[in-house]
């Protein structure tokens, strides 16, 4: 009566007490289930993925197991690569077991009960021998639903472009829609109409890349839109700086879809740079590309240089203007300031020189007098002195 009070999760937490104390007490054969795998609702052409978890002393081995919906067809083992390579299972042991079976570019024939299997029992899969521990087992529905047609397409009218998707033929119950560009939500209704739009200001070179409407149903169902141009190349920086000597670096980029294809840098009114030629290196990735010259030379360097990108749909370039300094060029501002403190220091001393003397003099002319004072002052008392004797 107390564990039914407690509930699914009460006698969920008694089993796994139960298996921890039978390990603890080293019982062999013991075995359970952590995690279940949970049936799913997918489209036909997406991919699902079951997860199943069980303990025990010795660690138990996990298999797969499918039955189909027909009325005549009985359970088969699957393993690692079934169904064309389509199916892929990975498992580890290590304290307990766990396994996961993952089946891509569904069909309808994927549809039916998957089944994970345990047991620890040595004779588990001898060919004569009964175990005596039976396999425990763990049910998963796995229902695939044919995806329904979705027709996208993208118009430009007066400076905007306009996205559409419409669902056609049975589909299920919409709760509503959603428009993604990438990570970002642009859009969200509550409608329940196959049709679905959406507007965007601007020319499509300004909003290139790949959009999702939303089709909120169980299964979620997708409709990607590409909206796609040439390149649009843009310089990392339109004037780049080096000293003689050392490394120069330009760079560029492309944001557009679809992405870039080739990559070919070339200086103006001249050959394509080869990769590797000289002191080139050019390093290219995706919609990024680099071009690295070695030991920079004023007269041989400096000049505008272009990168030009290529897709699908055309190509399209930027101008780098690289500016080639000598080494000595760092210094003359230095040079400046120390020629500025050396004037200015050479008009101290000059000032103070010339206006030295004239100080000396007031100063001798000042110390005179009293002087003389005084000494006139000790002749006459002297000379009271000796006449009053």
């Amino acid at each position: 009566m107390a564990a039914a009070a407690a509930g699914p999760c009460g006698l969920r937490a008694l089993l796994l007490l139960f298996l921890l104390a039978a390990l603890a007490t080293g019982v062999a054969g013991t075995t359970g289930f952590i995690k279940s795998p949970l049936s799913q609702k997918r489209l036909t052409q997406d991919s699902v993925e079951l997860y199943c978890e069980a303990i025990g002393t010795p660690i138990p081995e996990i298999q797969w197991w499918f039955e189909g919906n027909e009325p005549n067809e009985t359970y088969a083992q699957l393993w690692d690569g079934a169904r064309q390579d389509r199916v892929r299972i990975n498992a580890t042991y290590n304290l307990h077991s766990t396994s996961t079976i993952s089946i891509t570019n569904l069909t309808g024939n994927d549809s039916g009960t998957y089944e994970c299997r345990a047991s620890n029992d040595p004779d588990r899969n001898h060919l004569s021998k009964s175990p005596k521990v039976k396999w425990i087992r763990s049910q998963a529905n796995v229902f695939v639903i044919e995806r329904p047609d979705i027709r996208a397409q993208v118009t430009g009218v007066s400076g905007k472009l306009v996205l559409a998707c419409n669902m056609t033929g049975q589909y299920l119950p919409i709760q509503g829609h959603e428009w993604t560009h990438g990570d970002k939500v642009l859009q969200t209704d509550a409608d329940a109409s196959a049709f679905t739009s959406y507007t965007i200001e601007g020319k499509m070179e300004e909003h290139s890349g790949v959009y999702e409407c939303v089709y909120k149903t169980n299964p979620v169902i997708k409709g990607h839109l590409n909206i796609s141009v040439p390149p649009q190349v843009t310089a990392y920086k339109k004037s780049e700086h080096g000293n003689e000597g050392d490394t120069g670096v330009l760079v560029c980029k492309c944001s557009s879809f679809p992405p870039v294809t080739s990559w070919v840098w070339y200086r103006h009114g001249q050959d394509p740079i080869i990769n590797g030629s000289g002191r080139y290196i050019i390093k290219s990735s995706g919609n990024k590309t680099e071009l690295r010259i070695l030991k920079l030379n004023i007269e041989e360097d400096s000049g505008d240089y272009h990168c030009n990108a290529t897709n699908a749909y055309g190509q399209g370039s930027a101008t780098v203007s690289l500016r080639v300094r000598s080494r000595l060029a760092a210094l003359w501002p230095f040079l400046g300031i120390v020629a500025e403190v050396l004037v200015l220091v050479t008009i101290i001393f000059i000032y103070e020189k010339r206006r030295k003397p004239d100080e000396v003099l007031d100063d001798d002319d000042g110390g005179s007098a009293p002087l003389k004072s005084n000494a006139t002052n000790h002749k006459d008392k002297n000379v009271r002195q000796r006449n009053a004797n």
